[in-house]
């Protein structure tokens, strides 16, 4: 193409083929930038994706011991009757070894459980209920491995011995001998590991009705409303003798109330959709707990989590089984009959439990244990049933014991 004057233009001179403007090289070169970037942002978010994994992963301790022991005595472990369910047992030990514990008495190379809890997850998993086992209950222990290689014989002794004599497979035993339900995973959590955990979601709010101080539990509260962490925490669910009227089952409500508070607060938005919150709670659960292989890795507790995360608050259940004073001793727990069996027949078969709250209950009455036992109740779920014959059998009632729920962990 030509001018007026008849010249050839830019274009036509070069070839026929004109340039591009200036301008959309520049996007050219922003859009091969901006790739690159992104290429790169992906690979370092896959990277460091993978680095967190392998460290909360490498943070779990595997129980390989109590595996071992348990498959030694695998024929006379009660057999799993309800498929899809899971029964976990909770361990809270006392140990003094470690850094983080040292501070709580002089390591003698023993340890108790100073809190024992059996958490039962449904099939359909709607629910969840815990039932606080006494430490200071009165029951059958089997023979049972000790550190040192030697074996202890049968006793029928308090509860905690089981742990300090055999650790964590010898109270599984003793737990399934008790209740004739197969533990399917266990994990064992000590103070310092506590405490990290509650610290890692902001703490956990509590009411107290009166002051505490209790120079024995590290504890120094004022009365009210309060948030505890790590410290004060451990010290408000250890505390004995200068809470209430001094009771192990008085602590083990206290203990589930406090439960509660933190089953509703990590359940919060607060938690699981803070990454600020979520990674350091993770990385506080994974390095704190000791488990059975089938839960020692973040893909196997992250299955158990999952599993548990969408059921309401007010279907979080805790109780204590059925107990009672020792007659021999007043000092110790012995379960009461038949509402413990029937508690433990419920949990076997993955039928379901009702909690209530306690009734309010004089002081003179308070070596009862108020809420031990059951009352026949019809829970809204039971159903009438229609028999070959045609005729209509009346619901089946559900049992109801006296407990709580994470709905109910609410200061008022």
């Amino acid at each position: 193409m030509r001018d007026s004057a008849g010249i050839p233009d830019d274009a036509e001179a070069a070839g026929g083929a004109g340039r591009p403007p200036r301008s959309r090289g520049r996007r050219r070169r922003l859009l091969r930038w901006t790739g690159l970037g992104a290429a790169f942002l992906v690979l370092a978010g896959t990277a460091t994706g993978w680095w967190l994994y392998n460290k909360l992963d490498g943070n779990i301790t595997e129980d390989t011991s109590a595996a071992a022991e348990l498959r030694r005595y695998e024929r006379e472990r009660p057999a799993h009757l309800a498929t899809g369910s899971q029964n976990i047992l909770l361990i809270g030990s006392d140990s003094r070894s470690g850094r983080n514990n040292a501070g709580y008495g002089r390591d003698k190379g023993t340890q108790r459980s100073d809190t024992t809890i059996l958490l039962h997850l449904p099939q359909d998993r709607r629910s969840a209920t815990a039932v606080s086992i006494p430490r200071d209950l009165m029951t059958d222990i089997p023979t049972c491995r000790k550190t040192d290689g030697s074996r202890t014989g049968e006793q029928f002794a308090q509860f905690n011995w089981a742990f300090q004599w055999g650790g964590a497979a010898c109270t599984i035993r003793t737990v399934e001998r008790l209740t004739g339900i197969r533990i399917d995973h266990h994990m064992v959590i000590d103070f310092g590991g506590f405490k990290k955990m509650v610290d890692a979601i902001g703490g956990v709010e509590v009411c107290l009705k009166e002051p505490v101080n209790d120079s024995e539990a590290k504890l120094r509260l004022a009365a009210g409303r309060q948030t505890l962490r790590g410290e004060q925490a451990l010290g408000y669910v250890r505390a004995r003798h200068s809470l209430g009227n001094g009771s192990d089952t008085e602590r083990m409500d206290r203990q589930q109330q406090f439960l509660g508070s933190l089953v509703k607060k990590v359940q919060s938005n607060g938690v699981l959709l803070n990454p600020a919150r979520l990674y350091p709670l993770l990385d506080a659960a994974t390095s704190s707990v000791t488990t059975d292989p089938g839960l020692a890795s973040l893909r196997g507790l992250y299955e158990l989590v999952r599993g548990m995360r969408d059921i309401p608050t007010d279907q979080v259940k805790f109780l204590t089984v059925p107990r009672k004073p020792y007659a021999p001793n007043p000092n110790r727990d012995e379960l009461v009959e038949p509402d413990a069996e029937q508690l433990f027949q419920q949990l076997r078969m993955d039928k379901p439990v009702t909690v209530t709250p306690p009734e309010p209950t004089p002081a003179a009455d308070a070596a009862e244990a108020p809420g031990t036992g059951t009352e026949a109740g019809t829970d809204a779920g039971a159903e009438a049933e229609l028999t070959d014959e045609g005729t209509i059998t009346p619901p089946v009632p559900v049992p109801t014991f006296t407990g709580t729920t994470a709905g109910n962990a609410d200061c008022r």
